[in-house]
């Protein structure tokens, strides 16, 4: 048989009492859950939101001041970098000046008891405005600075002399004889002569036209009034070695 529980309803206790309220405090209960998790959710999105838009305009500030800073310091890296251009180029056209000075100290040092001079032309490059218009084949060959010397000295062998002492001159990359003559006594040209040279006084001093090349040194150039940096070397090579005694011509090649 089916028990049957005689008890009345509003009096059991237990697994048979019946539901009072029944599923509505349920219900009540899991939409606090959810709106609790919505505004929790809500409050995190607000949190974050606010995060980022501090964290943004603290960059912006940020920004706008390196902006300000770089406007503020442009002025001194404009001037950096025209002190630099200005440096380069004064440095440039400081070395591309040759030094004279020193070329005629130790031409004084190393020229010879034996030999007088009696002109001298020196020039920065091969098409200088201060180049003699009567200057030799030698001095067209030699793209940087050049000394033209004209001279006499008591003969041949006293020029081949002077050509190596010329040698020790700082700088000094080849020495050529262009002329190296002795008087036509045939035309009575000796002792200063018609046809000879004011320094050939005697019939065995021999005169002379050597160039002096300094093929190494930096060849300045000069455009539309304004000298502009070059440095270029000559690269020719240097004449062979000829002698010749009497009017011939004598090359020496260091």
């Amino acid at each position: 048989m089916r028990p049957v529980d005689l008890i009345p309803a509003d009096q059991r206790h237990g697994q048979n009492a019946p539901m009072r309220t029944g599923p509505l405090p349920y219900l009540l209960v899991g939409t606090l859950v959810v709106l609790l998790a919505a505004v929790a959710l809500l409050v995190t999105a607000s949190n974050q939101v606010s995060e980022r838009k501090s964290e943004l305009t603290k960059l912006e500030r940020e920004d706008m001041a390196a902006e300000t800073q770089a406007k503020r310091l442009a002025a001194y890296v404009q001037f950096q970098t025209v002190h630099e251009q200005r440096l380069a180029t004064i440095t440039s056209l400081a070395d591309s000046r040759f030094d004279w000075e020193r070329v005629m100290r130790e031409l004084g040092l190393v020229l010879p008891g034996d030999v007088w001079l009696s002109e001298m032309n020196a020039s920065a490059s091969s098409d200088a405005e201060g180049q003699a218009a009567g200057s030799g084949t030698l001095r067209g060959g030699v793209l940087g600075p050049a000394l033209e010397i004209t001279g006499c000295t008591t003969g041949q062998e006293a020029v081949a002399g002077f050509v190596t002492a010329l040698k020790d001159i700082d700088g000094v990359t080849r020495v050529g004889v262009e002329e190296s003559s002795l008087p036509d006594q045939e035309n009575g040209s000796a002792g200063g002569g018609e046809g000879g040279s004011k320094c050939q006084t005697r019939d065995f001093i021999a005169e002379f036209k050597i160039t002096v090349a300094f093929d190494a040194a930096p060849v300045p150039a000069v455009a539309s009034g304004t000298e502009e940096e070059v440095a270029a070397e000559g690269e020719e090579e240097a004449p062979a070695e000829t002698e010749s005694s009497g009017e011939g011509e004598t090359e020496t090649a260091e």
